[in-house]
């Protein structure tokens, strides 16, 4: 991978971390309203969990493998 690879992959990942953090504040807020939409909470949950995952694949892309 090269540094430019990387480079992109960080701030992508940056990108996708703020975004997740973003989801994880609106679906709080939503759980609090006084009657919450269910469907869109479902739907930002599922978005959310959307992002962990790409999260986690780019975190193991970055990350260089080491063999113990």
């Amino acid at each position: 991978m090269t540094d430019e690879d990387e480079g992109e992959l960080g701030a992508e990942l940056a990108k996708l971390q703020q975004e997740h953090r973003d989801l994880d504040a609106a679906i709080e807020a939503l759980h609090h309203s006084p009657a919450p939409d269910l469907l869109r909470l479902q739907r930002l949950k599922k978005r959310k969990l959307a992002l962990r995952d790409r999260i986690a694949f780019i975190e193991d892309q970055i990350t260089p493998d080491i063999i113990a």
